[in-house]
């Protein structure tokens, strides 16, 4: 028997597990309580649950519970602030997540950054899995809309993203211009 492997873009279960853990964040976000994403993790760690999977719900679970202790400590309270968090963690769905909600209320120049850093965070999520050629058509259009928006795009390393992206760098660059300590 093979053990599957954890892909969401292939998998079922990797996309709902995936899915659903996101979905619990925003919740645990306002309460700064992982109770939401623990309930969801707890619906599929079960017994017989294969290894790829239960890797997968763990790492998440400690990486959601760094990212609410950072958020509390340098009391990141906007969309952006805590994404960038989630980012310097390796967590780019969650960012993608995080962002979307704030994208679907803003306007303007502040709408294309949102939706130019959701690209970004779709190429190193699409480059985990392999997808290379669609992950390097969300870089692109992530490196135009930065570059339009250059003069208003505040809060994060831009020309470290840029350069990133640019180079199709698989190795994700840290974002937060302060307490560069995680």
């Amino acid at each position: 028997m093979t053990i599957p492997r954890f892909e969401p873009f292939q998998d079922r279960l990797s996309r709902d597990i995936r899915n659903e853990l996101s979905a619990a964040l925003p919740q645990a976000l306002r309460q700064m309580d992982l109770a939401p994403v623990r309930a969801v993790a707890a619906r599929y760690l079960q017994p017989g649950l294969a290894p790829p999977y239960v890797a997968y719900i763990e790492a998440r679970l400690a990486g959601y519970a760094k990212a609410l202790a950072i958020i509390a400590r340098i009391r990141a309270g906007d969309a952006l602030a805590r994404a960038l968090v989630f980012w310097d963690l390796g967590l780019f769905f969650e960012v993608h997540e995080i962002l979307e909600q704030a994208w679907h209320g803003a306007r303007g120049a502040e709408k294309e950054i949102l939706q130019a850093l959701i690209r970004a965070a779709g190429f190193y999520i699409k480059g985990e899995y392999g997808y290379f050629e669609a992950g390097a058509k969300m870089a692109g259009r992530a490196v135009a809309a930065l570059e339009q928006n250059r003069r208003v795009c505040s809060g994060f390393a831009l020309d470290t993203l840029l350069a990133s992206l640019r180079t199709l760098d698989p190795v994700p660059p840290k974002l937060r211009q302060q307490d560069r300590s995680h």
